[in-house]
């Protein structure tokens, strides 16, 4: 799997409480965190719950 970069990049106030835990558990806690981890298909499928509050790097 590759590996992929997220970086929570907008706040989580005001949205859904499911956003908030979902950013939780990608392990993403404060504004501009960062968190490397394998792109599976579970993780992938998180991020694009909550893609309008993470920017996503692929590392090489």
């Amino acid at each position: 799997m590759a590996k992929i970069k997220i970086t929570q990049v907008k706040s989580s106030i005001d949205y859904p409480e499911r956003q908030k835990k979902t950013l939780k558990a990608l392990g993403l806690t404060k504004l501009h965190s960062s968190k490397e981890v394998e792109g599976t298909p579970q993780i992938l499928g998180m991020v694009r719950k909550v893609e309008h509050l993470v920017k996503v790097e692929k590392q090489s």
